[in-house]
């Protein structure tokens, strides 16, 4: 009769991991959920890895000193969800071995945008057709609003800001040297260049003033919180519709933006069908909010069955 060759431990370990790692990963979770709220249950698992409570308290403990103050139930239960996600994706790339555990959160990041590129990013694409229907669907959306190229010079009083609109109104050329020597604005250096602006990125008092000058005029002095302001229009810029290839690097980064964010949503569904959630371990409820049947406070007075069986 034909013996069996012997098998040893070595050929039983891997085996048996394989047939009950996913097992004893479910009896870990279900462990986790009866434990108690000071346990440090599991929240997230892939694979043989695990996210534990207590990474999510840190994570909502970071947000509350940056913040002052405790962040409400409802906002904790909101920052879960993007929490998980974020680790997810920690744990997949620890998992093909592009960041070892407790790496510092720089590293993970780093590891996180190597693995969304290999996974995600790599395969959007942004042809010239989608590029071209994009414009003509969305034409309005991509006018050119007016604008304006300002300078300004910023005085703390109101006889000084005088002062200099009466220099300019005699010298309008002496306006750069005027900023330089006179203006307590950021741009002064510069001769007092603020930049380009379209309407919605002034503060109110100068947008009305700037839109409301001539090219190459001086506006009259305005107040505002920070001083006493006068305002030189460079150049003016009228509302126009551009041409499919002036918007067409604006589209093509826009489009692929979309994709890409697509795409990632696209590969952390995939991840998080793989694996575990706990959603009520990372944010258990107070006992006396958990369901059941609520327990009759009992009265002075009161007798219970066993004080009343006494008395007969």
């Amino acid at each position: 009769m034909r013996r069996r060759p012997a098998v040893g431990l070595a050929w039983w370990v891997p085996r048996v991991r394989r047939a009950f790692g996913w097992l004893s990963l479910t009896i870990l979770l279900a462990a986790s959920c009866r434990q108690g709220p000071s346990a440090d249950a599991v929240v997230l698992a892939l694979g043989d890895q695990v996210v534990r409570r207590s990474e999510f308290e840190r994570h909502v403990a970071g947000l509350e000193n940056r913040g002052g103050s405790t962040l409400d139930p409802e906002v904790r239960r909101a920052l879960l969800e993007p929490f998980l996600e974020e680790r997810l994706l920690v744990l997949e790339a620890r998992a093909r071995r592009l960041v070892a555990v407790g790496a510092p959160a720089e590293q993970e990041q780093a590891a996180v945008q190597r693995l969304l590129q290999e996974e995600a990013f790599s395969t959007v694409e942004v042809t010239d057709e989608e590029v071209e229907a994009h414009f003509r669907e969305h034409a309005s959306d991509l006018k050119v609003e007016e604008a304006v190229t300002l300078r300004q010079i910023l005085v703390p009083t109101l006889n000084e800001a005088r002062d200099v609109r009466r220099r300019l109104v005699k010298d309008p050329k002496s306006f750069e040297v005027l900023a330089r020597t006179m203006s307590q604005a950021p741009e002064a250096s510069a001769g007092g260049l603020m930049g380009v602006f379209s309407k919605g990125q002034l503060p109110q008092e100068l947008e009305e003033a700037a839109f409301a000058t001539a090219p190459g005029g001086t506006s009259e002095v305005i107040q505002t919180s920070l001083g006493y302001h006068v305002l030189r229009v460079e150049a003016r810029e009228p509302a126009r519709e551009p041409s499919l290839a002036e918007s067409r690097a604006r589209i093509r980064a826009e489009l692929s933006r979309e994709k890409r964010d697509q795409a990632v949503r696209q590969f952390v569904r995939e991840l998080m069908s793989r694996a575990k959630v706990n959603h009520e371990a990372a944010n258990p409820r107070p006992r006396n909010d958990r369901p059941g049947r609520p327990r009759r406070r009992r009265r002075r007075g009161d007798r219970g069955a066993g004080d009343r069986q006494g008395q007969r």
